[in-house]
């Protein structure tokens, strides 16, 4: 695997686009890793201090998540050098989508990302650009599909995404219209727990979970971990956080969810993100759901995580642990080899697969079809890890071995 890894890892991007913004600071960068099956496909984020490393480095993660999500196309990615709460941002964007919408019409797909809304932001931005919908390239690069096919597959794709929840089985509260694309990449972090203890002959009810980050992938994740019956004992994220030894009740996690801001939890008894970090890593938890920034997570706070009975991590963010390499680096191998680590590219593929399943062809738009598709695609995932190794350790390493020998 590692020989395979390295390969992967130093085979250069074919396509680098690089961008400065001729009214702010703010800087960007496309890097298309390659262009298998004629397209590639990858979100848009905005931080201050992202570079093309980082960009670099999340298009290949695409890549290998497309061998689980399908459609099988090559991985990119888009990242903007530009602190998301300044007030020219939308200008920004507005600037950034119109350099790029050459690569949209042709053969690059994007979407929302890191503190940049799919629904809110990019598809009407793009739109403004003269792309008929951010998947736009896909479409004309790797399905070809006829005028006609092409015009109601994006009208499906379209509705899909933004389609409101209309059953209380998926949606915290029906009276505030949470969408498809709100709730779907925590929705496959929780489901990747399940299916994991399932196809372990165990269950997930009565398991301790603490989730790190509580914006759209985090509380979801909490929300659903919770109403399958896992014990959430705490939540942090950068503002501060919450713990409850004993368990937070289904009720209150479903208050956390209707009362956070933005990316931000919102509790009467929040402690301070210092004592929260301080004390949450020693709680005694089965369950671990990384849904924050990319490579936060140190040795030592995993290494407590594991002293105190931890099972499985199910990854919400893209490449969570603190490692210099692009995927394997000394502590996701550390914690590979030691439980159970669900990769990244298969517990939150559930966008990358929302958008496949609405782009192959005519689909059921009912809640339940699109939910069981991702939750169905995470399972069969696990399942070819589990065959071609049945132990409790080492399923990241088996995992990656499956999606290079596609790839490399």
């Amino acid at each position: 695997m590692k020989e395979l890894l390295e390969r992967y890892e130093n085979k250069p991007p074919e396509i680098v686009f690089q961008w400065r913004d001729p009214e702010t600071e703010a800087e960007g960068w496309t890097v298309i890793n390659s262009l298998r099956g004629g397209a590639a496909g990858g979100g848009t984020r905005m931080r201050e201090g992202l570079d093309m490393n980082e960009v670099l480095s999340l298009a290949k993660t695409m890549e290998v998540k497309f061998t689980v999500s399908g459609p099988p196309i090559g991985g990119a990615k888009s990242g903007i050098n530009f602190n998301p709460e300044d007030p020219r941002k939308k200008g920004v964007l507005e600037r950034w989508y119109r350099a790029v919408s050459p690569l949209l019409k042709s053969y690059y797909g994007t979407g929302g990302d890191l503190n940049v809304d799919e629904i809110h932001e990019v598809i009407p931005i793009t739109e403004d650009a003269g792309v008929w919908h951010p998947q736009e390239g896909v479409f004309n690069g790797h399905f070809r599909p006829t005028e006609a096919d092409k015009i109601n597959r994006i009208g499906q794709l379209r509705m899909g995404v933004i389609k409101v929840l209309e059953s209380e089985a998926y949606s915290p509260d029906l009276s505030r219209k949470y969408t498809v694309a709100d709730m779907i990449t925590g929705f496959g972090v929780a489901e990747a727990v399940r299916h994991y203890y399932d196809i372990h002959s165990s269950s997930v009810v009565g398991k301790r979970a603490i989730v790190q980050g509580f914006g759209n992938v985090g509380s979801a994740a909490a929300f659903y971990l919770s109403k399958m019956g896992a014990k959430i004992v705490g939540v942090i994220d950068r503002h501060g956080g919450v713990i409850r030894e004993e368990g937070f009740s289904f009720e209150e996690i479903k208050t956390f969810f209707r009362k956070k801001k933005g990316n931000a939890l919102i509790a009467d008894d929040m402690l301070s993100f210092e004592e929260i970090n301080s004390r949450i890593w020693s709680l005694q938890a089965e369950i671990f759901a990384p849904c924050a920034a990319s490579r936060l997570i140190d040795q030592k706070q995993i290494q407590t995580l594991i002293e105190t009975g931890l099972e499985v991590i199910s990854c919400g963010a893209n490449v969570p642990f603190a490692d210099k390499e692009i995927f394997f680096g000394p502590i996701m191998e550390f914690t590979d080899q030691r439980l159970s680590l669900i990769p990244d590219f298969v517990s939150n593929c559930g966008m990358a697969r929302v958008f496949a399943y609405f782009m192959e062809g005519r689909v059921a738009m009912d809640d339940d079809a699109i939910f069981n598709d991702t939750s169905n695609t995470i399972r069969k995932a696990i399942l070819n890890i589990f065959k071609a190794n049945p132990s409790k350790k080492n399923l990241s390493r088996t995992a990656f071995e499956i999606a290079l020998k596609q790839l490399v």
